[in-house]
């Protein structure tokens, strides 16, 4: 007989755990065995969560609830149960009695709200979501602490952030004898704090499972490649774009003339950024400054960088300020200047604020009484659903279809079926109303006579539909799978809608079927129903039309082709995310910063085979702040095109089945500079030896454990001094006389010659070392140095376990470098990227200590470099000009470290000592080099995976 409190013992999986999901079952036991009853799961879609809960469950043995966030997902529970071997009558079912050893419920059938109690009798609000429960709702809390001892599984768990989270963590918290087990694909880093809190109070620490790029490396998700598709705005909509935007930049033109207020624009920003003081009226440091409102003082350093403004003292251009001002940036100074010196006061000053209230709008801002306020944008509306990306839709299917033809199962992910509101009337005329929507997208894909064939349809929670030839084979299809429904087809213009008695649960699952059996090739819904929990083994293709960002978003859609396909087992996704931008608008790369926000974090693999996050690795010309210009979109569109026909390419660049650490680490990206001599070619590039000679303050010195090539030696010295001496030795016996003089004088001429022809040989020697010497220590310094110093600085420093042998080089197909340093740890990789990219950058800030380079001046000829040769033979070396460092901030807090990485430099770099920059020396050396570039090398720091 079953024991009612261990009603799954004798279920068994009959299948084998992967690896990682053994590992993660292992995990959530120790959290039993710990004295935990709450812990929760992190593991990307595609990667079994379904099947690790349930096991942890099934191994507690207790009843069993799930909570899924929709009947999708609901269903699928239910189903993976039944492939479980299981004694009869332990089943898996939906009633919120309970009474099945396992029951999967939707979030919604606890957290269902009665309007009417939102309020108490006083009318105030009820601070208890319990207090605010529906009768149904109540009801299952009520079974909940009836159950006895139970399993409480929350699918999607990140869903808890919503309302209900409040409502579980007080009914969790009334269960005296609950395990709680939550599952997400979303990282635990991606959280807010408030998010983070909540969760921490209702699980605990995390289970995190392998990251998305390790199981495609050990082969159990698809290898992908994220692609973009630019796309510039329709000509009404660009027409639209362009007025608009052509008002704002006519007022910040005003703005930037002398007479627009009584305190002009650029005066006020020079004494609010550069004259700036602290309450007692001391100078307020940037670095404080840039702490207290970094969005204003990245603004600052952007109008800095357009020429608009000098450089405050303290501060330093990073990769995010060495581009033009964007809208939110004049926004942001204009509130800013608005509220502290447009007081209104003067008919000029009440005029300004005027000309700025009219013109905020077209960017999507307000100027109120306590500066800019921030409202929906025109421009970002357009964007977002401007029809060109329909159409882009469109292309990337067809493209794909010429690809691969039959083995095509693409997803089209849009926000909504149908806009729920019209445009507003400024826009009427420029969007149609169902802009963006997945009903038009089915309308152009079945109208292309190139992605007709595909017979694609439209799924959403409200509506199936199809062209009519497809709807009619649809039909009968579902005839043969469910003969009790009685479908038809009713006309919608050139689509019909397929209507019967049936509802979004039976839906989903018979067009997933139509779909994988490959009698419809192009899906076209909504994130919502398609995304997340959906699962098709045979997706291949994305292409993402949303405008969510969220990282649980961003996991959840790209999720949906990662799984693997039995049917194509070298299957390779491809994700696409469809961006349109225009230059005719100050707000024109806000859809292009949507596509950035949903690559931060994300891992994919390059073209260069490097895994990194961000938008680098769909292309690694791509910059987060900024979009190509418009001229380029064409050629960045072949050039992903081309990329989607190479297939095999990707797989290849992903490694499959080679080593991993599965650690994500900085890295520092750097063109120009380079190395030195000839490009490399595209790949790992091996570390430099340290050079043999280094500049100095005067003439040159041997590298690191190089003997003075000038100097010889005192062996060589004295073999060539020796014919002399013997020679000298000769010569005197003969003066002495005697029976042998003759021989003895003859003797002392040949080898007193032959100590003079030594001599000079020695000479020549040394003066051939010298130029060497000299030779070699005007070398440029390429950047590979840099790193190496850094690195060899750090460990010195005891700040790292590495030193420049963990230093790995990577060069781009376009000359640019990565530098990351490996064997060390996360934070040492930190410092390291840190570190280097201030060695690297313009002497701007406030570096507490610099550092040398010397420059010796190529000499004009063959003769001029002898001259200086002999000199240095002499002592009296010619002196080099220097340029400046900064000395990382790692290494400026006390002089050990100083002196460690003085050391490190000297061995790669240059000769030179470090000098504090607060003392005389430093203040004059800071005064004739400040904002000087020392290198010309542009950096960016991105993350990469290894």
């Amino acid at each position: 007989m079953t024991d009612p409190e261990r009603p799954l013992d004798g279920v068994r999986w009959p299948g084998e755990l992967r690896p990682y999901q053994r590992t993660a079952v292992r995990r959530v036991s120790e959290r039993w065995d710990a004295g935990r009853r709450r812990t929760w799961v992190v593991l990307p879609p595609g990667a079994g969560k379904t099947l690790v809960g349930l096991e942890a469950a099934r191994r507690l043995g207790r009843r069993t609830v799930v909570f899924a966030p929709n009947t999708a997902i609901q269903g699928q529970w239910v189903a993976h149960w039944r492939s479980y071997e299981r004694p009869e009558g332990c089943t898996a079912g939906t009633r919120r009695d309970l009474r099945d050893p396992v029951t999967v419920l939707t979030y919604q059938s606890l957290a269902v709200f009665d309007p009417d109690a939102e309020t108490d009798e006083d009318g105030r609000p009820r601070a208890s979501p319990r207090e605010r429960l529906h009768g149904n709702g109540a009801a299952l809390v009520a079974a909940l602490h009836a159950a006895g001892p139970i399993t409480v599984l929350l699918d999607e768990c990140h869903h808890l952030l919503q309302v209900w989270g409040r409502l579980l963590d007080e009914v969790l918290g009334e269960l005296d004898d609950a395990y709680v087990i939550g599952l997400t694909g979303t990282p635990a880093a991606s959280l807010t704090a408030a998010e983070a809190r909540l969760v921490d109070r209702l699980f605990g620490p995390p289970v995190v499972g392998a990251s998305i790029p390790a199981l495609v490396r050990d082969g159990h998700l698809a290898p992908f490649a994220e692609l973009a598709y630019l796309t510039a705005p329709t000509a009404v909509e660009r027409d639209h774009l362009a007025e608009e935007g052509t008002r704002f930049a006519e007022m910040c033109t005003d703005l930037l003339a002398p007479g627009f207020a009584d305190t002009d624009f650029l005066p006020w920003l020079h004494a609010r950024f550069t004259e700036r003081a602290t309450g007692d009226g001391d100078r307020l440091p940037w670095p404080r400054l840039a702490a207290q409102e970094p969005e204003l003082t990245d603004a600052v350093l952007r109008l800095h960088h357009a020429g608009l403004c000098g450089l405050p003292e303290g501060a330093r251009l990073l990769e995010r300020h060495r581009h033009p001002p964007h809208a939110e940036d004049w926004t942001a100074l204009i509130g800013d200047y608005a509220r502290n010196r447009l007081d209104g006061g003067s008919a000029r000053d009440r005029a300004a604020r005027e000309r700025i209230r009219a013109a905020l709008p077209s960017v999507g801002y307000h100027l109120t009484v306590r500066g800019v306020r921030a409202g929906t944008s025109p421009a970002d509306r357009v964007l977002a659903r401007s029809a060109a990306k329909s159409y882009a839709t469109v292309e990337i299917l067809a493209a794909e279809a010429a690809s691969i033809g039959a083995r095509l199962r693409a997803l089209v992910l849009c926000d909504h079926e149908r806009a729920a509101a019209r445009p507003p009337a400024r826009l009427r005329g420029v969007l149609a109303d169902d802009a963006g929507s997945a009903w038009l997208q089915l309308e152009l894909l079945a109208a292309d006579a190139r992605t007709e064939g595909l017979s694609p349809m439209l799924v959403t929670g409200r509506t199936v539909a199809a062209a009519p030839g497809t709807a009619a084979d649809f039909i009968a299809f579902a005839a043969r799978h469910r003969p009790d429904l009685d479908l038809v087809a009713r006309p919608s213009g050139a689509l019909c809608r397929i209507e019967g008695g049936w509802s979004s649960r039976v839906w989903v699952g018979l067009v997933t079927r139509f779909f994988e059996a490959g009698r419809c090739q192009a899906l076209v819904g909504t994130r919502a129903l398609l995304g997340e929990g959906w699962d098709a083994r045979g997706v291949n293709t994305v292409v993402d039309l949303t405008t969510a960002t969220t990282s649980t978003a961003v996991v959840q859609s790209r999720g949906r082709a990662l799984r693997l396909d039995p049917a194509w087992p070298e299957k390779t996704a491809h994700t696409w995310t469809v961006v349109c931008t225009t230059d005719e608008h100050p707000r024109g790369s806000a859809d292009w910063d949507r596509f950035v926000r949903k690559h931060e974090g994300y891992l994919g693999v390059d073209a260069e085979g490097e895994v990194m996050s961000g938008v680098a690795h769909v292309d690694p010309a791509f910059s987060p702040f900024e979009p190509p210009p418009e001229e380029e979109l064409d050629a960045v569109n072949a050039r992903m095109l081309a990329r989607a026909e190479r297939r095999e390419e990707t797989r290849r660049r992903w490694r499959l089945g080679s080593s991993y650490d599965d650690a994500l680490l900085p890295t520092l990206r750097v063109r120009a500079g380079g190395r030195a001599g000839a490009p490399e070619p595209a790949g790992d590039v091996p570390l430099p030896e340290p050079p043999a000679a280094l500049p100095a303050a005067a003439g040159a010195v041997p590298g690191a454990g190089v003997p003075d090539p000038a100097a010889g030696g005192a062996r060589a010295a004295l073999l060539a001094a020796l014919p002399a001496l013997l020679g000298a030795a000769a010569l005197a016996l003969a003066a002495a006389g005697g029976p042998a003089w003759p021989a003895a004088l003859a003797a002392g001429t040949a080898l007193s010659a032959l100590g003079a022809a030594a001599e000079a040989r020695r000479r020549h020697v040394r003066l051939r070392g010298a130029l060497r010497l000299l030779e070699a220590a005007a070398e440029p310094v390429d950047t590979a140095r840099y790193a190496c110093a850094v690195a060899d600085g750090l460990r010195a420093a005891g700040r790292s376990t590495a030193g420049a042998e963990g230093v790995r080089i990577r060069v781009d197909a376009d000359g640019v470098y990565r530098y990351t340093l490996t064997g060390a740890g996360a934070q040492a990789a930190e410092d390291f990227t840190t570190a280097l990219d201030e060695v690297l950058a313009p002497l701007v800030g406030s570096p507490r200590y610099l550092i040398p380079r010397y420059l010796p001046e190529a000499p004009a000829d063959g003769r001029e470099a002898r001259e200086r040769a002999r000199a240095q033979l002499a002592g009296r070396p010619r002196a080099n000009r220097a340029a400046y460092h900064a000395v990382p901030g790692a290494f400026g807090r006390n002089r050990e470290a100083v002196r460690a990485f003085t050391a490190a430099w000297n061995t790669w770099v240059s000769a030179g000592e470090a000098v504090y920059a607060s003392s005389a020396a430093g203040r004059e050396i800071l005064a004739e080099h400040f904002g000087t570039d020392p290198t010309g090398a542009a950096t960016a720091r991105r993350m990469s995976w290894s």
